[in-house]
């Protein structure tokens, strides 16, 4: 069936406004590793960087950061910015969690201070850019990992220093009888041959 222009233009046109307003609703997209592993009492960082369709700047931006435990408990704030950040003041998370990011660079990453194994679990990373307000959320999953002691730290060391140690005093005494030897050959050499000479009925 053929329609008129004139009632083509307007479908048209009521597209083109419909189509950006769909995109521009999910422009939030956000970006973390899968996984982090950290040594137990050591400092990481969780990155999480985001992109949106609306401008940026630190009074529209808010950032969420929340913890799943392993055992599937109930989630627990981490962190949370706007305009400024709002480390925790109480729970596991306190004084363990600072701003690592930078919102004009589209960074919300945050740093976790002196980790032990009750960090294990995922971390959400969740950014609202009003009105770009939807979106998914970051997820990172963080393994603490137990750090070498002391003690195993300490026999491999006297193990890698005692082989270098017996090394050395193998070249020592290897250059030290090699010396010996040539030092003591040439005296009787040149003995030898004051010998011969005298021996030598043809030498007068």
């Amino acid at each position: 069936m053929f329609y008129p222009m004139y009632r083509i233009w307007p479908l048209l046109l009521l597209g083109g406004f419909v189509v950006p307003g769909v995109r521009r609703v999910s422009g939030i997209e956000i970006y973390t590793p899968k996984e982090v592993e950290a040594v137990n009492g050591t400092d990481v960082k969780l990155k999480c960087t985001f992109t949106s369709t609306d401008p940026v700047s630190t009074q529209s931006v808010t950032v969420s950061w929340n913890f799943r435990p392993i055992n599937s408990g109930a989630d627990e704030s981490v962190f949370y910015y706007q305009d400024k950040s709002y480390p925790p003041m109480q729970g596991r998370f306190k004084d363990h969690a600072v701003w690592s990011g930078d919102i004009m660079r589209r960074d919300v990453s945050i740093t976790l201070l002196n980790v032990p194994p009750t960090f294990n679990g995922t971390y959400l990373c969740q950014v609202r850019n009003p009105p770009d307000v939807h979106g998914g959320n970051g997820e990172i999953f963080l393994r603490v990992v137990n750090k070498v002691s002391l003690s195993e730290i300490s026999i491999l060391a006297a193990a890698v220093g005692g082989s270098c140690a017996v090394i050395l005093i193998l070249l020592g005494i290897f250059v030290a009888v090699k010396f010996y030897r040539k030092k003591h050959k040439e005296p009787n050499t040149e003995l030898q041959l004051r010998e011969n000479v005298w021996k030598d009925p043809t030498v007068l």
